[in-house]
């Protein structure tokens, strides 16, 4: 029998062991139909996240959907005021929005729904602990959608959208941005950006969060979390090779969540693979009066942990746009004490190792470095906001470095009209910012999408405007160009990688520090 185990690719060998782990725990195995209909996942698309839903039409005229989630299915086919405690292993189909294409995700996960309580969340967060355990270990990050409400709860409701984002990034520099423009006093300010910083151990972070935290939806939802803490240690119930955090990056839509959220991570995948909480809203939203808690864990990328346990690799590893920036930051490491001297050599090399300090820095081209760090290839890297605004990487924004000063701007020919009887075309390589600036203002625009000299089209007459970055002016202005919107301010940004937040947290603060010395 062992033999036959082996020859189980490592995802299935984590899928046996896990459906023994649910079935021990009284969990029922759940099958699904493979289609769901399209209605399902347009009323609830905050819930699962996804704007793009593999669709076709069924043989009676339907319009059905190939599942993009689990617990929707579950929780719609659950009769009102029913119990169920049930596990699944399922495919899911979601958009992978870096290649356009569509993923097919091998998916795990259980779904109990009924009167739910500390017990049976405690049941329910022992397992994804246990579940981390299976896949290798790792780490296990909490939070509570109190404190979400607590900290949107301080801003207009329009701006909720972008706190929440902030808050995923872990940015003090927007959140305090957003604090400014919509009158948030300075002191509630101070304590959010300390707050939105603030994560790692369990206890140590809810010893500096209690202190911080004035609303009382805010404390109950911390002491909520404490005490399921406390119960799982006095228990024994956290695994030795697991880590549970408090963090309150952990967000999702307050509209479904109700309580307790948490998310997984393994090492050497790069970003989370399990992803839980408590969702009574949901079932509220159809009309069932249950209770609802569960997680899902993605099994695609988990050999990669598995073969992370004989490996060690004690580099951080940076990704740093080629050119003047290159080298204004790896100095800026150097003056931190961060970095060894002269480890830069005027080469063609791309790759350059600093053994002394264990680092190790890849030279890429400025749009790809986000690219790396979100795949976890780097831990780090540095990286335009323009660049990071267009293409929106799921990458941790730490730190605001203050180089590379300048602003995205619409610009135009200076003798210029507009006329609003026709479509306005604008050129740019910035096509996801400029529709979401057009689109904000009302204002219908024919894109051309351009790779360089975005100043020429105007001048050629492809197009009314363009809109690029704006640093000095001197290009436009010697091209009898000039600025006629500003849409936002650029500088270079220190991004992180989730997983390498999770695994190496320490030595990520630290170089923070440093850094933040130098600035």
């Amino acid at each position: 029998m062992e033999n036959l185990f082996s020859v189980l690719r490592p995802e299935e060998q984590i899928a046996l062991q896990l459906r023994g782990l649910y079935q021990w725990h009284g969990f029922q195995l759940y099958h699904l139909s493979s289609f769901e209909e399209y209605e399902l996942y347009s009323q609830n698309k905050k819930f699962i996240n996804e704007a793009e839903v593999i669709t076709f039409t069924g043989g009676d005229g339907r319009i059905m959907a190939l599942k993009p989630d689990i617990t929707l299915s579950i929780v719609k086919n659950t009769p009102p005021r029913e119990t169920r405690k049930v596990y699944y292993y399922e495919d899911v189909y979601r958009h992978d929005r870096q290649n356009g294409e569509y993923l097919r995700i091998h998916q795990t996960g259980l779904e109990y729904i009924g009167e739910i309580g500390q017990k049976e969340e405690l049941e329910v967060l022992h397992l994804a602990l246990e579940s981390l355990s299976v896949a290798g270990g790792g780490v296990l990050d909490i939070s509570h959608i109190g404190v979400l409400k607590a900290i949107c709860g301080l801003f207009p409701k329009e701006n909720h959208e972008d706190v929440i984002k902030a808050l995923q990034q872990k940015s003090p520099h927007i959140i305090r941005s957003l604090g400014e423009k919509t009158g948030v006093p300075e002191e509630k300010l101070k304590l959010l950006e300390e707050l939105i910083t603030l994560c790692g151990d369990f206890q140590q972070t809810y010893t500096k969060a209690s202190t911080i935290f004035t609303n009382p939806v805010a404390i109950a939802a911390i002491e909520e979390l404490k005490q399921l803490y406390d119960l799982l240690e006095k228990e024994g119930r956290i695994p030795k090779n697991v880590k549970i955090r408090l963090d309150f990056s952990i967000v999702n839509d307050a509209d479904y969540y109700s309580g307790l959220l948490f998310q997984g991570f393994v090492r050497k995948v790069n970003q989370a693979v399990l992803f839980g909480g408590r969702y009574d809203y949901l079932l509220q939203k159809q009309d069932k009066a249950q209770g609802g808690i569960g997680f899902g864990m993605y099994l695609n990328n988990l050999e990669r942990s598995v073969e992370a346990k004989e490996t060690t690799d004690d580099y951080l590893c940076f990704a740093l746009p080629k050119g003047r920036m290159a080298n204004s930051v790896y100095q800026l490491l150097v003056n931190a004490g961060l970095a060894s001297e002269n480890i830069f050599e005027d080469n063609r090399k791309l790759i350059f190792v600093d053994e002394e300090k264990k680092l190790k820095f890849f030279l890429v081209k400025p749009s790809d470095v986000a690219i790396y760090v979100e795949h976890g290839v780097a831990d780090i890297g540095v990286i335009g906001k323009d660049v990071l605004d267009e293409t929106e990487p799921n990458v941790l924004e730490l730190l605001d470095l203050g180089m590379a000063k300048c602003k995205m701007a619409v610009a135009a020919h200076k003798d210029f009209k507009q006329d609003n009887t026709r479509t306005l075309r604008v050129a740019t390589k910035y096509a996801n910012t400029t529709r979401k600036y057009f689109s904000r203002l009302g204002q219908a625009v024919e894109l051309i999408h351009l790779h360089g000299s975005i100043e020429l089209a105007p001048l050629l007459n492809l197009s009314d405007v363009i809109v690029d970055i704006v640093e000095t002016g001197t290009t436009l202005r010697e091209n009898d160009l000039t600025v006629i919107q500003d849409i936002a301010p650029s500088s270079a940004r220190l991004v992180v990688n989730h997983s390498t937040w999770r695994f190496k947290e320490e030595t990520i603060q630290t170089l923070l520090e440093k850094v933040k010395e130098q600035l």
